[in-house]
């Protein structure tokens, strides 16, 4: 299954993500229209979230933490996430088979 949220690019994997803050945990809901829905538990001050956000992607697609960027969106809950370097076949099947499981 394609998957609208990705998007291949010369430094990596672009990850449209739509987030919601003070979650009971941290976990990949779903989707959100185009964007791949992200619960944090952690709270929108002070960079809190967008730090959450980043290091639950590192570690979900096991990359390192210095490989996860925020390209756009740090004051929205809409945000697109730079994996770089990231191999697209692998993170889109990744995504596909934790979808699929939940």
């Amino acid at each position: 299954m394609s998957l609208p949220c990705l998007r291949k690019t010369a430094a990596g994997v672009e990850v449209a993500l739509f987030v919601q803050p003070r979650a009971s945990r941290n976990k990949v809901v779903g989707f959100h229209g185009e964007e791949l829905k992200v619960a944090l538990t952690a709270p929108p001050v002070d960079g809190a979230a967008n730090k959450a956000c980043c290091h639950f992607l590192a570690k979900l697609c096991s990359l390192p933490k210095s490989c996860v960027k925020i390209v756009s969106g740090d004051t929205s809950r809409h945000k697109r996430l730079l994996l770089e370097d990231a191999d697209f076949s692998e993170i889109s099947s990744l995504l596909n088979d934790l979808l699929e499981s939940s």
